[in-house]
């Protein structure tokens, strides 16, 4: 019961995002070949609105659901980093035609064949855990 609030604040989410089709592979593609605005338009409107949620959190010192301070970490300046890790999800992304979050939401709406791009995204996470230190920061 106590984390009933997130599973239905998950499944709006994943309604909204499968009516606004946002998870359609086609619009994806269009996205990869710059034929339609759509999804940039989504993904600059989370960009904006994540802006204005990191600055409200900072500003007000909210705290998490368990009452903590929610603290933000400087990231290291690493130029090589978030390209090669961009470009590896960009690839990811583009292969499967699903970025991480809406794996769920297909798997919801009845496309079992992303269990095994749901199965890979655990894989690959897993191997990057045991590459973490070894790996350029």
């Amino acid at each position: 019961m106590k984390y009933l609030k997130f599973l239905i604040v998950g499944l709006i989410f994943g309604v909204i995002l499968t009516k606004s089709e946002v998870i359609s592979w086609y619009r994806i593609y269009e996205m990869f070949r710059f034929e339609a605005f759509h999804m940039y338009g989504v993904i600059g409107s989370a960009v904006i609105l994540g802006i204005i949620a990191i600055q409200l959190i900072k500003r007000f010192k909210m705290k998490d659901v368990d009452g903590n301070p929610i603290v933000i970490q400087p990231k290291a300046k690493n130029k090589w980093a978030p390209l090669l890790g961009g470009t590896i999800f960009g690839c990811g992304w583009a292969m499967t035609g699903a970025c991480p979050g809406p794996i769920y939401i297909l798997i919801g709406n009845g496309f079992l064949m992303f269990i095994v791009v749901l199965l890979s995204a655990i894989l690959g996470t897993f191997v990057y855990g045991m590459l973490d230190g070894k790996l350029p920061k």
